[in-house]
C-alpha cells in the first residue's frame, strides 16, 4: 500500500472503471484497515482493471494509529509505514462509491460527493484496547468483502 492515491481520478478514466473511497476523519484507523482489505480483495478477485481504490481524511493525523498496525500484522499486513493523507474535494467528486467510516454519522464530515455515500458507523479504534480493534478489524473485513461480492459480482 502507499500514502498516495491508488488511483488517478481525471475523467478520462475508463467509465467501466468503479472507484471506491474509504474514508475517515484521521485517514488513521478505520479507513487504513479498509483499504488495506479492499486491495487484497481486488487483487485476490483479479478485478484490478474494473475496481479502484482510494483512501484519505477530513483531517489526517501524522501516523497509522498503533493498535490498528498491532492487528493488522496479525492478519499480515504492514501499515507502520503507510501514512494518513487529506482527501481533496476535486478527488472525491470522481469516486462512485463513498465509505465513511462513522463520520457521516457523528454529522462532522465536511466532505460532499457524487457518488454513492455508505456509512458503516464504526467504532473509532484509536486508544482501544486490542480485542476490541480486532473486532473493528473482522467487522471491516467482512463488510469489504461483502462488497466485493457486489462489485465484483
Amino acid at each position: 500500500m502507499t500514502d498516495a492515491a491508488d488511483v488517478d481520478v481525471d475523467a478520462d478514466t475508463d467509465a467501466t472503471t468503479t472507484r471506491v473511497a474509504f474514508v475517515c476523519v484521521q485517514n488513521a484507523g478505520r479507513s487504513q484497515m479498509a483499504t488495506a482489505f479492499a486491495r487484497r480483495e481486488r487483487d485476490e478477485r483479479g478485478v484490478g482493471d474494473r475496481i479502484e481504490v482510494v483512501t484519505g481524511g477530513t483531517d489526517p493525523a501524522d501516523h497509522v494509529h498503533d493498535e490498528v498496525v498491532e492487528v493488522m500484522g496479525e492478519k499480515g499486513f504492514d501499515l507502520a509505514d503507510e501514512t494518513p493523507r487529506a482527501i481533496e474535494q476535486d478527488e472525491i467528486m470522481n469516486v462512485d462509491i463513498v465509505v465513511t467510516m462513522g463520520c457521516s454519522a457523528e454529522g462532522i464530515c465536511p466532505m460532499t460527493w457524487r457518488g454513492d455515500a455508505r456509512d458503516w458507523d464504526l467504532d473509532d479504534p484509536d486508544g482501544r484496547d486490542l480485542d476490541a480493534v480486532r473486532a473493528i478489524r473482522d467487522d471491516i473485513e467482512g463488510r469489504v468483502s461483502a462488497l466485493f461480492d457486489e462489485l465484483a459480482g
